[in-house]
């Protein structure tokens, strides 16, 4: 029977040293809301402790959220005259592009950030507000099933 096993087949391994520690451990993963600008939020070392870098972060976030409420109510069809496939690639390229930036948000605000849950909400309200409301349209849509959107879609 071979030493290096316990009973449940896990390899025994050595306590980890502070070293170890070191190089693993670097960062801590918040996992409850913490209000602070110390952290990594989508990339590594971003945006470290640099208070610029953390106001860079929540200005792209509220961004991002903003352009995915313009993604998702904003009608993109084809030029006229385009066929049905010319105008079914554009709007599936423009779902897929809507998807993978609300995953993005999703991800940020997974970071526990307080600021940046904040700044995605706000972003995504705000986007509402312009896009999907009928303060800053000039005509008003005649048929609301032509939507691109799922009457059950929730915008991460």
């Amino acid at each position: 029977m071979n030493n290096n096993h316990n009973m449940d087949g896990m390899t025994n391994m050595p306590p980890p040293t502070s070293t170890t520690m070191q190089q693993h451990h670097h960062t801590m993963m918040h996992m409850t809301f913490f209000w602070g600008r110390n952290g990594e939020i989508l990339f590594p070392g971003w945006p470290g402790t640099n208070k610029g870098m953390y106001a860079l972060v929540l200005i792209f976030v509220f961004f991002l959220s903003f352009f995915v409420e313009f993604l998702s109510h904003v009608k993109f069809d084809g030029k006229k005259g385009s066929g049905p496939v010319i105008e079914g690639l554009v709007r599936t390229l423009v779902h897929g592009l809507r998807v993978g930036l609300a995953y993005m948000i999703m991800l940020a605000v997974m970071s526990f950030n307080g600021g940046v849950f904040l700044v995605a909400v706000a972003g995504h309200a705000l986007g509402f507000f312009v896009f999907g409301t009928s303060v800053f349209r000039k005509e008003q849509p005649v048929d609301d099933k032509q939507s691109d959107l799922s009457p059950m879609i929730c915008a991460a």
